[in-house]
């Protein structure tokens, strides 16, 4: 019941960064997107920066985290989730969930698309009991 909870409260969670700016007061969205910059810290960068020659801003590495987690957490197994940034576009696809021990993981690919240009990365993360992600190695 909780992951269902959390698969729907999440995308919420990131629209609200998203319209709100990424607000750092402590009320309303403020403490929302606390919450969701939480999520994306524990991406540790994600694939997008493990991708070479991608020169990403701080507002499309945003967005391309964002994306990495929605194709984590919500996604199925082979849905593009997308993004678009000033100069780039994006997108993360995920393979369907297997079990690791106790833990959920999936398989995942990011294309960064710059200049007429493909670029990809492909990696694994694994879901911890606070609904974040960790990648693999």
């Amino acid at each position: 019941m909780m992951t269902d909870l959390r698969g729907a409260f999440f995308p919420l969670v990131f629209a609200a960064v998203a319209a709100s700016g990424c607000s750092t007061s402590t009320t309303g969205r403020g403490a929302e997107a606390k919450g969701a910059a939480l999520y994306i810290a524990a991406l540790q960068g994600g694939l997008v920066g493990r991708i070479p020659g991608a020169s990403l801003s701080k507002a499309d590495t945003q967005r391309a985290l964002e994306a990495e987690y929605r194709a984590l957490e919500a996604a199925p197994g082979g849905q593009p989730v997308t993004w678009q940034g000033k100069d780039m576009t994006g997108s993360v696809v995920a393979a369907a969930p297997y079990q690791v021990g106790s833990q959920n993981c999936r398989q995942y690919s990011h294309t960064v698309t710059t200049g007429g240009r493909e670029i990809a990365s492909r990696g694994a993360a694994c879901r911890n009991a606070d609904g974040s992600w960790t990648p693999l190695s």
